[in-house]
């Protein structure tokens, strides 16, 4: 679509100054803000990391104490699941292109999606003021298990609190992605006219409204045990410290598709791209987005395969855990035959989309070992778990953010990045990744539990290599963030379509205008992936 000879103002020239942010009810700048927000706390997020890999470099005390290093792993793990991970995708590149992708001018309640990004910035500060109040950060893990999170003396009430506050952004969030999928699509563009980014929120939104409210409720319990000592959880109190396994449970484990179903709509829609062929298998990528959704509600029990489930009960939660693998696999399949006989142009946002994909399969083989039900019992509560997690979880969602970002970078800024640059930022970031996290699923095999700062000395070898990984990941990680800066600035000016895309934010201007379109998109009879329109 050709846009017209009189460039409009775009979004960041619509109005000056910091509080035309901070009030904003622009859908494109909400985006933007979660982003320098969000990219903040994964910041902070990595470096308590980077201590932690510090620590177990060698055996025995190195730079922190068994304490310490208790606070630091749960700070870092409620930073990177609550801050980052869970709300990256959809509060970043969701609010951001969602409206644009389905040919509107905002979301459906504009102001509900302002609230929402405060209320997610409320809820860091509460996470941050566990750092100066009280007897320091919490030292349970993200998990905040029961009994010990009623017993501890460090600020765990501040940081279920944190995650409380934090829960309310994420289902006004997905409320607003439903409404808005629902109500403002453009005219002609029917449910299986819509980008599979958008199929994939619509998705995550339906988990966010109905599994959210459950950890709510559960994480009140704690502060509610805590301040007024009701028996909830506590044996000693005739609780029950099983109860809180299960509830905990019955959300985070929908929210680990919360976490991975956005990631999967943004492979998706780059794979088509720099395939230049329409996506293989739309309809049964769709429906595979609302396949792990709703059976993603039924699997939480394999996280308690040891912890005195009945045996018919973990025979049910093993086999449901087997059968969430089936969509997953579906949407492999159908990338892959997407990019057979594709003239695929190897550019950095495809590079993140491979390394996604070979991570993910990583990630998603080495879950169902923890699903068998015989292997479970050698492995859980192991490093093979905290190996598997980050293989999904980072290789997945994190390398998925990576590529959106390189992927959607000029339609943001109207600048491109400097290619080679990028390019050897990935590569850096591959092997480093690969070189932290692999041997914790060897160490993890050998039998190393995971949460502790200490080791035996059989395990140094490989902690010696994950520590070394730690130092290149970050490497990557840092030339990755200095290109995309620099390139705001000083960047060549991006065309409208620099990737040659069919989805309908590449027919807006780049940066797009504050009300998106200048002219009404043009809707293809052919699906959105339609490279002969």
């Amino acid at each position: 679509m050709s846009i017209s000879a009189t460039r409009p103002v775009n979004f960041f020239q619509e109005k000056k100054g910091i509080m035309s942010w901070l009030f904003t009810t622009d859908h494109k700048r909400l985006g933007l803000m979660y982003l320098y927000v969000i990219g903040g706390f994964f910041l902070v997020g990595v470096l308590l990391g980077f201590l932690m890999r510090l620590e177990l470099i060698a055996p025995g005390r190195t730079i922190m104490e068994a304490q310490t290093y208790n606070q630091v792993f749960t700070l870092h793990g409620v930073i990177m699941i609550f801050l980052f991970i869970i709300p990256s995708v959809p509060a970043v590149f969701g609010n951001f292109f969602l409206p644009i992708m389905i040919g509107t001018d905002d979301v459906a309640f504009p102001r509900l999606n302002l609230l929402s990004w405060w209320i997610y910035v409320i809820g860091a500060i509460f996470a941050l003021l566990t750092l100066v109040v009280g007897e320091g950060p919490a030292d349970t893990g993200w998990t905040f298990y029961a009994p010990y999170s009623v017993k501890t003396g460090t600020n765990v009430t501040l940081a279920v609190l944190a995650a409380f506050i934090l829960g309310f952004s994420s289902i006004l969030t997905g409320l607003n992605f439903i409404v808005t999928i629902h109500r403002l699509r453009a005219p002609g563009m029917g449910w299986f006219k819509m980008p599979l980014f958008a199929w994939s929120l619509y998705a995550t939104s339906w988990i966010q409204v109905l599994a959210t409210p459950i950890v709510g409720i559960t994480l009140l319990m704690i502060v509610a045990e805590r301040v007024f000592g009701i028996g909830l959880f506590d044996p000693a109190l005739g609780g029950d410290p099983i109860l809180y396994q299960h509830l905990f449970w019955i959300y985070s484990h929908p929210a680990v598709y919360i976490m991975i179903l956005p990631a999967m709509g943004i492979v998706s829609e780059i794979i088509p791209t720099f395939a230049k062929r329409t996506i293989f298998g739309y309809r049964a990528i769709a429906y595979s987005s609302l396949a792990i959704a709703f059976i993603g509600y039924f699997v939480w029990g394999h996280h308690m395969f040891t912890a005195g489930m009945s045996g018919p009960a973990r025979v049910v939660f093993s086999i449901l855990t087997f059968l969430v693998a089936v969509p997953s696999a579906i949407k492999v399949f159908n990338w892959v035959a997407t990019l057979y006989k594709g003239s695929i142009e190897i550019k950095t946002p495809m590079l993140y989309i491979m390394a996604f994909i070979f991570q993910f399969l990583i990630g998603g083989l080495t879950g169902l070992v923890n699903g068998a039900l015989a292997a479970d019992v050698h492995i859980h509560d192991t490093y093979f778990v905290v190996g598997h997690f980050h293989y999904v979880m980072f290789g997945g969602t994190g390398f998925a953010f990576f590529g959106a970002i390189h992927y959607w970078f000029p339609k943001m800024t109207g600048r491109m990045y400097r290619e080679k640059m990028a390019n050897f930022a990935f590569i850096v970031l591959f092997i480093g990744f690969n070189l932290l996290y692999f041997p914790m699923l060897i160490v993890g095999i050998m039998g190393m539990p995971r949460r502790y700062y200490d080791y035996l000395p059989e395990f140094t070898t490989m902690n010696v290599l994950s520590t070394v990984g730690s130092w290149v990941l970050i490497s990557g990680l840092l030339l990755m963030v200095i290109n995309l800066l620099l390139s705001i600035k000083k960047g060549e000016k991006a065309g409208n379509n620099p990737w040659g895309g069919t989805t309908l934010e590449w027919q807006t201007a780049s940066p797009p205008s504050l009300h998106n379109f200048d002219t009404p998109p043009v809707i293809s009879e052919n699906g959105p992936y339609d490279h002969n329109q």
